[in-house]
């Protein structure tokens, strides 16, 4: 079914300075996607170095699969990737750079900012000794796993799910936030929640994202697939490479709903007053871990033990420091963290 009819208009977007306040912000993260690394002494994350014990043992968790969250126990221990990020001096941590509050722009300051960007800074500081000591790479949704498989980042962390799937192909830490999948759509919309009120409606995710994966599961009678029958126009409209393009649609009036993570859609409903969650609560339960080439043990050890620290003191913790300055408003109620799980435990 092509849908290339003509798309009802809504009002003029609210939040960041409007249709072309969003377009400017899209056009500086294609420009900055690949920051160049050339005066920081260091090429890119280096060759794989892992033997051929630590894939196979990889590839089996992957395929057993009972607790995707269970990762190693935490170690302060040097390895060949924590060797090469400190002959580099660098941290090299794929983030996002459109996710209010997570990991954004912010125009005043000009530089990065928020609950993931702290998460990297603290990484940072305990392998490096200087939460300044990072090369920040902004990279596509649809774009997290092929950037550690290819040796441009260290890490990602970027709002990131772990799940079986992606374990076949990447390494994950311990949770460090509990989210869920939620609908986001204008507030007086008929649309009310990951229900049947989808059918019919035009659902917009992003590629490579476990929103997409839950679609394909149960679409409620929803469009979310692109339809390459139809126009140019069609190719990126249901699903796009990164989350944000799902918002600018929305506002557009090219789609009718969002399906993403409650902890994104809460930050975007913060931008545009006009959108809401729909929904009493997320339909699934997701856990967020700092990826990292697969396999490169030392590193998710070294990253676990950072958690660990991030994660003590309570109310005075460095993770609720982080998450009352930036989730709170948008997501209230949070005690904690979600208690880490080690393999073997």
């Amino acid at each position: 079914m092509s849908r290339s009819k003509e798309r009802p208009a809504r009002g003029g977007l609210h939040g960041w300075g409007g249709v072309a306040g969003m377009a400017a912000a899209c056009a500086v993260t294609a420009a900055v996607t690949l920051l160049p690394l050339a005066h920081h002494g260091g090429g890119a994350a280096g060759p794989d170095v892992r033997g051929g014990g630590a894939v196979t043992a990889d590839r089996a968790r992957a395929e057993e699969c009972t607790e995707p969250e269970a990762s190693l126990p935490a170690s302060s221990a040097d390895g060949p990737s924590i060797e090469k990020i400190k002959e580099r001096g660098k941290l090299i941590a794929g983030v996002d750079q459109n996710s209010f509050r997570w990991g954004y722009r912010n125009p005043a300051a000009r530089e990065l900012e928020g609950f993931d960007i702290d998460l990297v800074r603290a990484i940072a500081k305990d392998v490096l000794g200087d939460p300044d000591a990072v090369i920040f790479r902004a990279i596509p949704t649809n774009q997290r796993i092929a950037a550690l498989e290819n040796d441009r980042v260290d890490v990602v962390v970027r709002t990131m799910t772990i799940n079986c799937k992606r374990l076949e192909q990447v390494s994950f830490s311990t949770a460090y936030f509990q989210a869920g999948q939620q609908v986001l759509a204008p507030k007086g919309s008929t649309i009310t929640g990951y229900d049947a009120s989808l059918k019919g409606k035009r659902v917009c995710s992003a590629e490579g994202s476990t929103a997409y994966e839950a679609l394909e599961k149960k679409s409620f009678g929803a469009l979310y697939k692109d339809d390459f029958e139809g126009t140019e126009r069609d190719r990126d409209l249901l699903t796009v490479p990164n989350q944000l393009d799902c918002l600018v649609r929305l506002q557009l009036g090219e789609v009718d709903a969002v399906v993403t993570d409650n902890a994104l859609a809460a930050g975007q409903a913060a931008q545009d007053p006009a959108v809401e969650l729909k929904g009493k609560a997320p339909f699934t339960t997701e856990y967020y871990g700092v990826a990292t080439k697969k396999g490169a043990d030392d590193l998710v050890a070294r990253v676990n033990k950072v958690l660990v620290d991030y994660r003590a003191g309570g109310e005075d913790s460095a993770w609720m420091t982080s998450y009352r300055k930036w989730l709170a408003a948008g997501l209230p109620g949070i005690a904690g963290p979600p208690a880490p799980k080690y393999r073997g435990d």
